[in-house]
């Protein structure tokens, strides 16, 4: 492992509230392990990742909306507690949007990387990415945004049914409505009725040419970029497993370079002078062309996948940079696999032909750890428990004679503990219940 100071601390900022996302975790154990004072803001009973040996504390977020006021206020009030300037990693979209838009706020507080022109925004936006590469020469799926209802329907015909619905900004989507962020529709009928619905999501829907799945065809790529553009570490892999099964995120994945995956990532974050921490999610189309599917503005889950033989992944890489030193050269590293434990199971129950390939490489586990095993045995309590209360109440829907696809329950309001007085969490138990992932 490349030894670099350590004495700046980092605060992890998640605002998206899924107690299940282990690229939080693994952000606090790469920085951990080499020594960093690691904070985060976590969802309100901290969840498995504040179980974790490796985080020094857990912060509460904004009460209510994260409004850029609100979160200000809240960073403002962290950083008095930490006592001197961190670096601040934006773990969800959200987080790096509204961060962006106030970085100027936040000197002599935090370290940020410094995006040009609202540029987090721009790139989450699913509509305006798809403008993006259009002008960037980038492949994208034929993506239509109907003006209305009408169009909506007409437009899912052309494409080809089915066709792939998403909100422009889905982290404006409000919760308890049943809007999701991405569907796939099968019915100019279904268009025409989630059209109706666009004040209610909060932005523009927008439909997209179905690219089917398969073997070789889902792909992604994770950089760091410094100052100056320059790429400090970045790195192309190819989806194994995702859940849901073709369509979510990667459950197993592997490090595998690909030439034309990596050119595409490195000629788009130049050409938008991006800086910082980005993850591009690709698919392959039935000729072999490279199609860009999701532009995330931060740290994939998975970005531990990418950690060469020293240890450097891209956190540590942003760390670094924005600490002034000096980011080694790679060493090693293609072939790793990563395994989200909870996503991959579930992957293989839903869909057991769908298996990964077998091949040598190290195995990254997204939770469990040998020198950390808390959080793993959290998170497995919680994922079972959450299981059991589907199990319990389908079986009570099937005594009523109510199909389970036709109940609806709505989700408890989580309990929160009191909080210190210096406004961290206290340390974790075992809850009764835990949320619900999103």
């Amino acid at each position: 492992m490349h030894a670099f100071a350590t004495d700046v601390p980092a605060l992890l900022l998640r605002l998206d509230r899924n107690p299940f996302h282990h690229g939080t975790l693994g952000a606090v154990r790469s920085l951990g392990r080499c020594g960093v004072e690691v904070h985060a803001v976590v969802e309100a009973d901290g969840g498995p990742v504040a179980r974790s040996r490796y985080l020094s504390a857990a912060h509460r977020g904004p009460e209510g909306e994260p409004t850029p006021d609100a979160l200000l206020d809240r960073l403002a009030g962290i950083s008095e507690r930490i006592g001197r300037p961190a670096v601040l990693f934006a773990m969800d979209d959200l987080s790096a949007i509204t961060v962006s838009r106030i970085a100027p706020l936040l000197a002599g507080r935090f370290l940020v990387p410094d995006q040009p022109d609202d540029l987090p925004a721009r790139v989450a936006d699913k509509a305006e990415l798809a403008a993006l590469c259009a002008r960037h020469g980038i492949g994208h799926p034929e993506t239509v945004v109907p003006a209305s209802a009408a169009e909506a329907a007409e437009a899912a015909w052309r494409l080809g049914l089915p066709v792939v619905a998403k909100w422009s900004r889905p982290w404006l989507l409000p919760g308890g409505t049943g809007l999701r962020s991405t569907t796939l529709i099968s019915t100019a009928a279904a268009a025409r009725r989630l059209y109706e619905r666009h004040e209610e999501a909060g932005s523009p829907l927008l439909l997209q040419r179905f690219l089917p799945g398969g073997p070789d065809t889902d792909w992604f790529f994770h950089g760091c970029f410094t100052g100056d553009g320059r790429p400090l570490l970045a790195g192309s892999g190819r989806k194994e497993l995702s859940w849901p099964v073709r369509t979510g995120l990667t459950a197993v994945g592997r490090w595998l370079p690909d030439p034309a995956v990596e050119a595409a990532g490195l000629r788009l974050a130049e050409r938008l002078g991006y800086r910082g921490i980005l993850d591009l999610d690709f698919r392959r189309d039935e000729r072999g062309g490279l199609r860009l599917l999701d532009f995330n503005p931060r740290p994939g889950a998975q970005f531990r996948l990418f950690t060469d033989a020293a240890g450097l992944d891209v956190v540590q890489a942003l760390y670094r940079d924005l600490t002034g030193q000096r980011v080694p050269a790679r060493t090693g590293g293609p072939g790793r696999v990563f395994v989200a434990e909870n996503y991959a199971l579930l992957a293989a129950l839903k869909a057991p032909r769908a298996v990964a390939r077998r091949g040598a490489g190290p195995v990254e586990a997204a939770w469990f750890s040998a020198d950390d095993p808390r959080p793993f045995l959290g998170m497995a309590a919680a994922f079972l428990g959450r299981g059991a209360d589907k199990g319990v109440r389908r079986f009570r829907g099937a005594l009523r004679g109510v199909p389970p696809q036709r109940r609806r329950t709505p989700r408890a309001t989580p309990r929160t503990p009191a909080q210190r007085q210096d406004g961290t969490l206290p340390d974790p138990v075992e809850p009764d219940r835990t949320p619900a992932a999103r």
